[in-house]
């Protein structure tokens, strides 16, 4: 790779950001260098931690039949926490990726490889959003505090997935869809088989849209040795796209059954079950637009799985107010 490649944009811009997002624009100058790192430039990651916590939330308040002040407030605490673990999270896998990520054409102009921050201060970075989203869980109630502790383990494992498995997809669900059991006990105080079925819907999907993600890269991620389902999968991704979206919809659906059989009537649990069906359908269309040599087209349908899953979220609240 040539010293152009190296060099970030004059303004700091990281490659794979969104073109005028607000950290580039408004954001403090001393503060961009951070904000990258957090990723709060490319808030599609922030959705994706964010929509499993959503489900959690709205289907253990459905099971409950009701929604008060309480679950409210689970949902905006989730939705605080999900941009501050999500922070967190990406600037961990920055610190542990510097090296890898400086020999990647699309990653060279993260704020680490290009020197905006130095690693010193990326570590209190990452301790300081820790901290800020631990004191928003302390609201949730003892198990699930619990629940969000046991989350750390995940996250501090995931980036050094991609090192010794070809399966650092299954990592990162495990990590991205921790926040539909943690929402579940938030609201109701334990868990129940629905939010483990939820749970393991989520990692499928994950499964689903991060092969996707992972395909832009894999040509460099050759060279440098990082393993990937995308790289697993080759020529084959569809037909495993195909399994994962087949297992996430059905998942999906097993979970609102056990969530509300007996619980609720056959109108509410016909609208929540129109979820994972309007949701299967946008998998499908991710699927017929799918060019897995294009990073551009990639990138697109990753990105549209904030829409996918806000969906599931759509179809749970209606029959919420049912």
């Amino acid at each position: 790779m040539n010293d152009q490649q190296k060099t970030p944009d004059s303004d700091g811009q990281v490659s794979d950001a969104v073109r005028g997002n607000w950290v580039d624009t408004r954001a403090p100058e001393w503060s961009r260098g951070f904000l990258r790192l957090s990723r709060a430039d490319r808030p599609i990651g922030t959705w994706l931690l964010l929509l499993p916590c959503w489900w959690g939330a709205l289907l253990a308040a459905a099971h409950q039949d009701g929604f008060g002040w309480r679950e409210a407030w689970i949902m905006f605490g989730c939705a605080i926490g999900a941009w501050l673990m999500r922070g967190a999270g990406c600037t961990w896998n920055d610190i542990t990726d510097r090296d890898f990520d400086a020999k990647v054409t699309r990653t060279a102009s993260r704020p680490l490889p290009s020197g905006q921050v130095s690693v010193t201060g990326a570590y209190v970075w990452t301790a300081l959003q820790a901290l800020l989203a631990f004191a928003i869980l302390l609201t949730f109630g003892r198990f699930a505090i619990w629940l969000g502790i046991g989350s750390l383990a995940l996250v501090c494992i995931y980036p050094f997935a991609k090192r010794f498995t070809w399966w650092p997809q299954v990592f990162l669900g495990l990590a991205f869809n921790w926040g539909a059991l943690l929402a579940w006990a938030a609201v109701t105080g334990g868990l129940t088989l629905a939010p483990v079925i939820l749970y393991a819907s989520g990692i499928a999907w994950t499964l689903f849209y991060d092969t996707i993600y992972a395909h832009q890269d894999k040509e460099d991620d050759v060279l440098i040795g990082v393993k990937s389902t995308a790289r697993l999968f080759g020529a084959e991704t569809p037909r495993f796209l195909l399994i994962f979206m087949v297992l996430a919809v059905t998942l999906l659906m097993a979970a609102i059954i056990a969530a509300l059989i007996g619980t609720a009537n056959v109108l509410v649990l016909t609208v929540a079950l129109g979820g994972p069906w309007a949701f299967g359908w946008h998998l499908s269309w991710q699927m017929r637009r799918l060019d897995i040599d294009d990073p551009g087209v990639c990138m697109m349908l990753f990105r549209s799985n904030r829409d996918a899953g806000l969906i599931v979220v759509l179809f749970l609240a209606v029959a919420l107010i049912l």
